[in-house]
């Protein structure tokens, strides 16, 4: 099980990237905008130099809902292969159960 401070340090960034998506997604487009000066898209890059990293959506890592693992997570159920193995045989996902042929 991840440490419970990696869990809430990942609920913190993803906070932080939605909360200052509006301006980034406004400062790139002074940015990439070529009928305006250079002085202009100068000053809008380094205002975006200036946002707090973790205000990157790159900086998002996906974790298991329920141990906080950081690889192996499956997007559709935001669990881990781990527990998705282990809720499948127990039948607690609908849906979802163990392949035999």
């Amino acid at each position: 099980m991840a440490r419970l401070s990696s869990i809430e340090s990942a609920k913190r960034i993803r906070k932080v990237v939605a909360s200052k998506k509006a301006k980034r997604a406004q400062l790139k487009a002074i940015v990439s905008d070529r009928d305006l000066s250079m002085e202009e898209r100068f000053a809008a890059q380094l205002k975006l130099a200036e946002m707090p990293r973790t205000s990157s959506a790159t900086r998002i890592r996906n974790r298991c809902a329920i141990t906080g693992r950081a690889r192996g997570v499956y997007r559709k159920f935001n669990i881990s292969r781990i527990m998705l193995r282990e809720m499948a045989a127990e039948g607690l996902i609908p849906g979802v159960r163990k392949a035999s042929w």
